[in-house]
């Protein structure tokens, strides 16, 4: 998948449950951090895009999720005319971090806007490690290829993702637990001593080198992405 296939996707969601924003929390979220160009092949392999819809409770969020489904799912109209789906998912889809709604990156550009040029549609993206946190515990064969790719290129940082698991909530701490000793036994990121050092010369981990976009440019950020949190509430927040 390409980055202008996500932000078409962020524009359609939004347009389908007549919200301004969405999140995107599968593995196309990594293209709101990172260019294809940037990224290994295993990062970008998925056709289909996971919305998160932003609501009051995760009833109504299931609800708005089954309506992006049934519109732009797989084997729909949507999927047969442009080579990827859109898949309408809820809160209990994925096992995330504490904080990790502050961390969120967005992609907001002329691509995410409706056909008029306004409203100019959000997406909210994880942020690199929390989205590896959200595929550990997972933990498919496909979502541990994901991450290992990620980690050799030196796009992610061991231990911020280390640090991370340890603040999923309590009912997933075995996940945490598996998702742990997985990753202890990566090797050495490409160009580093260890999975946690910063190659020579730079001031931090490759994953703080991220490319930012507004309106369609680019800047190169040194320090994580940080956003003002999605509009709306959240369950148990």
């Amino acid at each position: 998948m390409r980055r202008d296939q996500l932000e078409h996707a962020i524009r359609t969601a939004c347009q389908i449950i007549g919200h301004p924003a969405v999140i995107i929390v599968g593995s196309q979220a990594i293209l709101g951090s990172f260019g294809e160009e940037e990224l290994p092949v295993e990062a970008t392999m998925s056709v289909e895009v996971d919305v998160l819809p932003i609501s009051d409770n995760n009833t109504v969020t299931a609800e708005l999720a089954d309506l992006i489904e049934g519109v732009a799912g797989e084997w729909s109209p949507f999927e047969e005319q442009h080579g990827f789906s859109i898949d309408g998912v809820d809160l209990d889809t994925a096992v995330l971090p504490a904080g990790w709604r502050d961390r969120l990156v967005r992609v907001q550009n002329t691509n995410t806007a409706a056909p008029s040029g306004r409203p100019q549609f959000i997406g909210w993206c994880l942020e690199p490690e929390d989205l590896c946190v959200a595929k550990l515990c997972a933990h498919r064969e496909k979502d541990l290829n994901f991450v290992r790719a990620l980690h050799a290129a030196g796009l992610v940082s061991a231990t911020v993702i280390a640090d991370r698991l340890g603040q999923v909530d309590a009912r997933h701490q075995q996940a945490a637990a598996v998702a742990l000793r997985w990753l202890a036994s990566l090797p050495a990121a490409v160009g580093t001593t260890s999975p946690d050092k910063p190659a020579p010369g730079m001031d931090g981990p490759s994953w703080e080198r991220v490319t930012g976009r507004i309106d369609g440019s680019a800047q190169e950020r040194r320090t994580p992405p940080r956003s003002q949190p999605p509009p709306g509430r959240y369950p148990g927040r």
